[in-house]
């Protein structure tokens, strides 16, 4: 089986209670809590004000890898500057900085930059995939796959084109970018060192909309990668995010939710068919839930989309799975729509949410993490989300405090205690980025 050990583990924040993306990841890839809205930066800075970074700044697991010798890359089905993937490379007051373009003016002045600018900036990192094409490019420039579409054109109002600027920091290095799964699929992963791959503008079609032609799965996106980085002999980190996990949730979608889920979950797969239990620590986790129900009882072999058998005291049925907030609040006059002649399994169905938002919130239940291979005994009980990252340096043998593998072999794995360097463990951090009914699936 996958789980060899399990924890629960707390996603609060230092200003919130229940938290966003930022926080979380910056949290368990930094080891370190903040504040909503921030990436890689302590709780001493504050949401959107600039002059609050100096000093403040957290580097990620990613970079203790990279400043160990190992290779790294990054997976998302979301944009690569999105809260997840940015906290592993990016410094930023505010998530939303995704180009200069989405910063203040007084930002500016005080010498921030944004997160894109980061991206090719702060960290080597060797493999890039996922979303975010407008991003990089100057403001007007035409997306290759969409030239007519206004909202897909570039963002960049300082002129600068980052997908270049990359390329030529990659000189004397086999460096491919690619936009589509024709030139994806020409990639030769044993004779290649560098790989970015940036699919849309902005974030990647959820799964049950994506264009096979053009898009690649997050399962060949995360293989690619896998392929591509396990050619270091001193091993490697990779995070691999189902970003849309999350964003289909927000949509009040359960459908598109548990498809993205699916997606990762084959992509999972992959990743442990690729490496080896002995040598790799494999972390399955969600950062933070949703205000997701699965109420009522409904019968074994039940589809999970559907209704339950027994109705309400309004003598009508109502869903298996709910929110309690979202854009599926449908109370008119305190009455529910009578859902007897509605089909509730499509991809377009919206579950009745109890409080009218645009955007489901999260919530702040303890989500679950699951470890496989080297040292997975760590993960365990219920912990603080910050303890993540500590965990999983320590059975890498990265960061900052290496004293347990300077001595004797410790423990009965491959890793090399005697001389990290050498140390074979990869890191595959495949986040299920805040699926609360991964309790359920599990």
């Amino acid at each position: 089986s996958f789980c060899k050990a399990r924890f629960l583990h707390q996603s609060l924040n230092v200003d919130f209670q229940i938290s966003d993306s930022a926080a979380t990841a910056t949290a368990y890839l930094c080891g370190v809590k903040t504040n909503l809205n921030v990436i890689g930066l302590s709780g001493a800075a504050r949401n959107g004000i600039c002059k609050t970074q100096k000093g403040n700044e957290v580097t990620s697991i990613l970079k203790w890898a990279k400043d160990a010798g190992k290779s790294v890359g990054i997976v998302t089905s979301t944009r690569v500057q999105h809260a997840t993937p940015a906290t592993t490379y990016a410094h930023s007051a505010s998530r939303k900085w995704y180009s200069d373009a989405d910063m203040p003016a007084s930002a500016k002045v005080d010498g921030c930059t944004d997160i894109s600018s980061q991206l090719i900036r702060n960290t080597d990192i060797d493999v890039i995939i996922g979303g975010g094409r407008k991003y990089m490019t100057p403001q007007g420039t035409k997306d290759p796959e969409y030239p007519r579409d206004y909202a897909s054109r570039g963002k960049r109002k300082d002129g600068r084109n980052l997908i270049n600027e990359w390329q030529k920091l990659k000189i004397g290095k086999v460096a491919h970018y690619v936009w589509n799964k024709t030139d994806f699929d020409a990639v030769d992963p044993e004779n290649t060192d560098y790989l970015m791959a940036l699919f849309e503008p902005g974030d990647l079609r959820f799964e049950v909309e994506r264009d096979p032609r053009m898009d690649p799965s997050i399962t060949e996106t995360t293989e690619k990668a896998i392929r591509i980085l396990q050619k270091n002999p001193k091993g490697f980190f990779l995070l691999v995010e189902g970003g849309r996990i999350d964003q289909a949730h927000h949509k009040g979608r359960a459908y598109m939710a548990l498809h993205e889920t699916v997606a990762l979950d084959n992509a999972i797969a992959k990743g442990l068919e690729l490496t080896k239990e002995a040598e790799t620590l494999t972390v399955v986790m969600a950062d933070h839930s949703h205000p997701l129900t699965f109420n009522g009882f409904p019968f074994r072999g039940q589809s999970i989309l559907g209704k339950s058998p027994l109705w309400a005291t309004d003598m009508m049925p109502y869903t298996t799975l709910m929110y309690g907030n979202g854009p599926g609040h449908k109370i008119i006059n305190g009455k529910r729509p009578d859902l007897r002649n509605v089909t509730t399994k499509g991809k377009d169905y919206l579950q009745l949410a109890a409080v009218p938002l645009q955007s489901t919130t999260h919530s702040g239940e303890d989500v679950a993490v699951l470890a496989r291979g080297p040292m997975a005994h760590l993960f365990q009980g219920v912990q603080e989300q910050s303890y993540i990252a500590h965990a999983m340096a320590y059975a890498a043998c990265v960061g900052a405090d290496l004293r347990h593998c300077q001595g004797p072999v410790l423990h009965s794995t491959t890793i090399d205690s005697n001389n990290p360097a050498s140390a074979s463990s990869a890191l595959l951090s495949s986040v299920l980025s805040a699926l609360l009914a991964l309790k359920v699936l599990i």
